[in-house]
């Protein structure tokens, strides 16, 4: 029969057509496949699960400040190397190529601007950053910016976003979570108000530290909020933990935060909150 005797022709490649990088993302919680310009415009919320994408500090300023009106300061502050630390890298190498990166200088930005018109000073961390990671200059940073709050008489915001303190400078970082507390003290004698804003992760000595000493806990949902991780701690206690363990839902039903805002209603929540301390200073 004729058609065994015929040649076999070489199978051409399919020409694979690829998405451009970026154009698309997975939702990490439900699995949707979302057109990234989609997701800009519902500032990187799942529109079919709602969860909260992780963002960076530049994101929170263009959605909680008024148009133009937030101006950094202490942007050229950078980490030195006191314990010449290596791992796997030196960390002078690894801080080296973040910031290359990131085209950032440290894992917190600070800077004064208007919400609302209302006029404030704010520390916003950023994760991207060798995790967010509190070392010398982001203590150093935020203690600043709690100083121009006191000198200027304005309110003090800081949004969280960090996995703790940075292990590659020691005690020089564990000692920013009592500096920073000790500034904060002197907000509170001075009736000052400061507002935390807790995103995820908020953990380690950033949560021991300023992030749970707001007068107001505004946190994200399903953010995770702790100390130590829940691996670390189940391994500790040997038992299983219960559902939602350190989500913001679970803290908050355990009263260590006090309330849980949508990214869409965060400006116009903080906004109301800033009305009401500004407000009862008036009436003071």
């Amino acid at each position: 029969m004729d058609w065994f005797k015929r040649k076999k022709e070489a199978l051409k490649p399919v020409e694979k057509k690829e998405l451009p990088d970026g154009l698309w993302i997975k939702c990490d919680n439900c699995g949707e496949i979302i057109y990234k310009k989609e997701l800009e415009k519902k500032l990187y919320v799942c529109p079919k699960c709602d969860f909260h994408f992780r963002i960076g500090s530049d994101i929170y300023i263009s959605i909680l400040f008024d148009k133009g009106t937030f101006t950094e300061f202490n942007q050229s502050m950078k980490a030195a190397d006191p314990l010449n630390f290596k791992d796997s890298r030196k960390y002078s190498d690894k801080y080296k190529a973040t910031v290359k990166k990131t085209g950032m200088n440290e894992a917190v930005v600070t800077g004064t601007g208007q919400i609302e018109k209302h006029k404030v000073v704010m520390a916003l961390m950023d994760f991207k950053f060798l995790g967010g990671s509190m070392g010398s200059v982001v203590g150093e940073k935020i203690s600043r910016a709690i100083d121009l709050a006191l000198e200027n008489k304005q309110p003090m915001l800081i949004l969280s976003s960090s996995g703790g303190a940075r292990m590659h400078e020691g005690i020089l970082s564990l000692m920013q979570m009592a500096k920073t507390s000790a500034k904060l003290a002197r907000l509170a004698e001075h009736k000052i108000p400061y507002i935390s804003i807790l995103t995820n992760p908020t953990t380690g000595g950033t949560t021991a530290s300023y992030a749970m000493l707001g007068d107001v806990h505004i946190a994200e949902p399903g953010a995770l909020i702790g100390f130590a991780g829940p691996r670390v701690i189940k391994q500790t206690i040997g038992q299983d933990l219960p559902p939602g363990f350190q989500r913001s839902e679970f803290v908050q039903d355990h009263g260590f935060i006090d309330i849980i805002v949508h990214r869409h209603e965060l400006k116009q929540r903080i906004a109301s909150l800033l009305d009401f301390f500004a407000h009862q200073n008036n009436v003071a």
